[in-house]
């Protein structure tokens, strides 16, 4: 299974892209200019959020893409019933959340995505304020390597990302997400890194890189306040620096939510738990975001590989 597929003409390197939540609140057949906009700011991919409240034709959407040269990923940020859960204590909220999974992977693999992406181990909200059950993690692990193998079978990566503490309590650190892949082991199981989660839970970038190394599929890329990357408190530099020293070759994507949009104005960040003012035009945020990371990365030219 490939990563990204580069723009035709061009060697394999880092993708850039963008999550669809920087223009606009839900994907629909309606924002498939959205993709030309992409393709216009110079990205190589793009990350629709799924869900069930989120209703689209993927044919339309993979065939613009496609035109494009775009690469899609797919990630829940629509409704998910927390009921859903791999990590649930109840083995029958365990089942629900494997087959809920499992249509987001059926929409990902019709869309043509390579990719399934985020806190898929649990449900982002749930936290819980205990000691861990000891079979917590087994259990968990079992359902996504049910997960992987069904991506697989797809041709869809399963991309998993730690979060902070504050959105869950069972994977937040790079070490984590590491001890549940091993434990799920499957080898459709990758990682994501987040840089606005990650100011929360640790403080050696380089080693965050390290630990997950070769299962390194990604990176969401923002500022500790969920604005463009650049200026904030995020070590950019080691960051940088740390993925030329594995010769990363995957996804860079902007994420963060826009925040003058909804109706009325502001209220989709706000609904988000955003409250503050980061991405009033996600153009604008993509356009300097990109600036900033390609040149931090302009001396990055890493081995090709079609692994």
């Amino acid at each position: 299974m490939s990563r990204p597929t580069a723009r035709k003409g061009m060697s394999l390197s880092i993708q850039y892209g963008a999550h669809c939540y920087l223009f606009t609140e839900r994907w629909s057949d309606d924002r498939l200019d959205l993709l030309d906009t992409a393709h216009r700011l110079g990205l190589d991919l793009w990350e629709i959020a799924v869900g069930d409240d989120v209703t689209f034709t993927p044919a339309l959407t993979r065939s613009r893409a496609a035109a494009l040269e775009l690469t899609l990923t797919v990630s829940p940020g629509g409704a998910w019933p927390q009921i859903c859960d791999l990590a649930a204590d109840d083995p029958t909220h365990r089942a629900q959340g494997l087959a809920w999974h499992q249509r987001q992977v059926d929409l990902a693999a019709a869309l043509g995505a390579v990719a399934y992406t985020g806190a898929l181990y649990s449900h982002p909200g749930i936290v819980r304020r205990r000691l861990p059950p000891p079979d917590e993690l087994p259990r968990t692990a079992e359902g996504l390597h049910a997960l992987a193998g069904y991506g697989a079978e797809r041709h869809v990566r399963i991309v998993l990302e730690p979060m902070s503490h504050f959105r869950t309590h069972l994977i937040n650190t790079p070490s984590e997400l590491m001890q549940l892949i091993a434990l799920a082991d499957h080898p459709n199981l990758f990682g994501l890194l987040d840089t606005y989660h990650l100011v929360t839970e640790i403080r050696d970038y380089a080693a965050a890189v390290h630990t997950v190394g070769e299962h390194l599929w990604g990176i969401h890329a923002c500022e500790n306040d969920r604005g463009v990357p650049g200026g904030g408190l995020v070590p950019w530099e080691t960051l940088f620096a740390t993925l030329k020293a594995i010769d990363f070759d995957g996804a860079v994507l902007m994420e963060t939510y826009n925040s003058s949009i909804g109706d009325p104005p502001g209220s989709f960040a706000h609904a988000r738990g955003m409250f503050h003012n980061p991405c009033p035009d996600g153009a604008a945020f993509v356009r300097q975001g990109l600036t900033f990371l390609k040149a931090g990365l302009a001396t990055y030219s890493p081995a090709q590989s079609d692994a």
